[in-house]
């Protein structure tokens, strides 16, 4: 009765090509075509490590900025964007624009 049922349980070659059939193509869906496929993770990942590089230089960036905001503007820099700006100039300066 154990050797009938053993029988029954063991695949003859033909399913086992099929079965093998049937897996590789399933994997090889899952790997290329699907819409979450393993191209498509590694593309998104990458780009993922990519914007994350650009948060982190943007993030120094911006502290630099607030630091430079905190410092507060001179004379200096307050004549300078008020004539480079706003087009403002001093009693009797000339000014030429280029464009």
């Amino acid at each position: 009765m154990l050797t009938r049922l053993l029988n029954l349980v063991r695949l003859g070659p033909l399913r086992k090509r099929i079965g093998l059939i049937i897996f590789v193509s399933i994997a090889v869906w899952i790997s290329f075509f699907d819409s979450h496929s393993l191209l498509r993770r590694y593309s998104w990942n990458r780009e993922a490590n990519q914007l994350e590089i650009e948060n982190a230089a943007m993030r120094v960036e911006i502290e630099d900025l607030n630091a430079r905001l905190q410092e507060g503007l001179s004379d200096e820099m307050v004549e300078k964007i008020a004539r480079e700006e706003y087009g403002m100039q001093r009693p009797g300066d000339t000014t030429y624009r280029f464009e």
